[in-house]
């Protein structure tokens, strides 16, 4: 469940809200295993929401060699990477998260 102050940076339409190609795996992984249940496919889901997807690039994948092993989870770290290559905000209540210099939203 995503936080009142999570749910309106994502609802105003001035904002970009991006999605990591992780997330989308991940989400497809838990769908796929019966965690997580989604009307659609994780590609429609996305797609109708107007997000935009954030790739895995080469330079994300070198910033997740330089994090410090704080967090142990693949997926998590990729999108620590990301928010901090791409100067984005990552909307995450993950307290370990907080651990690394990185701007999250909450």
């Amino acid at each position: 469940m995503l936080s009142k102050a999570a749910r309106a940076a994502i609802a105003t339409p001035q904002n970009d809200v991006h999605v990591s190609i992780a997330t989308a795996w991940e989400i497809a992984i838990k769908r796929g295993l019966g965690k997580l249940r989604i009307a659609a496919d994780v590609a429609a889901a996305l797609q109708s929401e107007e997000f935009v997807l954030l790739p895995i690039a080469l330079a994300h994948v070198d910033a997740v060699a330089e994090l410090p092993p704080l967090h142990r989870d693949p997926f998590d770290r990729m999108l620590i990477a990301q928010a901090k290559h791409e100067g984005m905000r990552l909307v995450t209540c993950d307290q370990e998260i907080a651990a690394y210099d990185v701007a999250r939203l909450w």
